[in-house]
């Protein structure tokens, strides 16, 4: 018997979240053959639309507060100061840096790759030497508080372009920032663990200060 005549495309319809969507004949051959897998389309991850801020791990308002926690020490503001040692961030402390290293340029580019080597080393050597005389500090902790403590040294630097003909009231700022920084950062770095081995630490940390003044000074 001639048998004749033609076969339609199944009338498939997917059922997606209640409504009956109808699927293509291309969408129905892939799936009877199966490369349905093709067709399927993976849900945006909320992990992938985080802002670039928090993918970097940026807190504006944690940087912020640790600046006026080392700008201004004094107890009194009643600041919670040991959070700049106890949640320590890594971009807070690079911008003050590196700002820093940016208005200590006057033609001398090399000051920049010295004050973030310096930043690095001599954290690392304030970090040993605190270990070494007992204290419960990690690398992160004083890489943070050094990094920081740098302000006081960038707030005096218009004072020092203004006075700079002024020798002496020149070197009362000097002095007076660079006793800002060592206080900001030895008062969160020097705890109650080292009692009478403070000035141990205390005095490296004053020196490390004067050598940042002495590369931004061009001395």
């Amino acid at each position: 018997q001639d048998l004749s005549g033609s076969i339609a495309a199944p009338d498939v319809k997917l059922n997606l979240g209640g409504e009956f969507v109808k699927e293509s004949t291309a969408s129905t051959f892939l799936r009877q053959r199966g490369y349905g897998w093709l067709l399927e389309v993976e849900d945006d991850d909320p992990e992938d639309n985080k802002p670039l801020l928090e993918e970097l791990d940026i807190d504006l308002k944690d940087i912020y507060y640790k600046i006026r926690c080392v700008l201004m020490p004094m107890p009194s503001l009643g600041f919670n100061r040991q959070v700049v040692r106890d949640n320590p961030d890594f971009w807070g402390p690079l911008a003050v840096v590196l700002f820093f290293s940016m208005i200590s340029l006057y033609g001398q580019f090399k000051v920049v790759s010295w004050i973030i080597t310096i930043w690095i080393f001599g954290s690392l050597t304030i970090f040993l030497l605190a270990r070494v005389l007992g204290g419960e500090v990690a690398y992160g902790q004083v890489l943070g508080v050094i990094g920081y403590s740098l302000l006081p040294l960038i707030v005096i630097a218009p004072a020092l372009l203004v006075v700079g003909s002024f020798e002496v009231v020149s070197t009362l700022i000097k002095l007076f920032g660079v006793f800002w920084a060592a206080y900001s950062a030895a008062s969160l770095l020097v705890g109650e663990e080292f009692k009478t081995k403070k000035p141990l630490l205390i005095y490296p940390i004053f020196l490390l200060y004067i050598y940042f003044l002495s590369l931004y000074t061009g001395v």
